[in-house]
């Protein structure tokens, strides 16, 4: 299975940008879709964005929609997830995602897991 490994978390003040990055074992263009999710303490976790695995089409969350961005670099096998005007309500711990399907914002339709980084806003 692809490995993933997230780095780039991290504290910041709100209002700051931050940018995560998600190092895959192997090319996910045309082969794989990619995703972060979040999950904060006593909550499910849930997407925030997602991308077609040949394409630019891209899913984001209502809370991330004009705020976050993700992005793939597939010379470098990265994923990013770019996080503009960040809240506290953001906080918490950021995964990335692989899934051999279509580009689907579904926990249960992704099989390779990063182990998750830290997001920490304050205000």
């Amino acid at each position: 299975q692809v490995q993933v490994v997230e780095s780039g978390g991290g504290s910041v003040q709100a209002g700051d940008s931050l940018r995560l990055s998600c190092a895959t074992s192997e090319n996910t263009f045309g082969r794989y879709a990619v995703a972060w999710f979040r999950q904060a303490p006593g909550k499910e976790r849930e997407c925030v964005a997602s991308l077609y695995k040949n394409r630019a089409s891209t899913y984001y969350a209502k809370f991330g929609k004009g705020r976050f961005r993700i992005t793939r670099d597939n010379a470098e096998n990265k994923v990013f997830l770019q996080m503009n005007s960040p809240k506290p309500e953001d906080t918490a711990i950021y995964y990335c995602a692989v899934t051999r399907s279509v580009m689907t914002n579904s926990v249960g339709n992704y099989d390779c897991w990063g182990q998750g980084h830290r997001v920490t806003v304050s205000s």
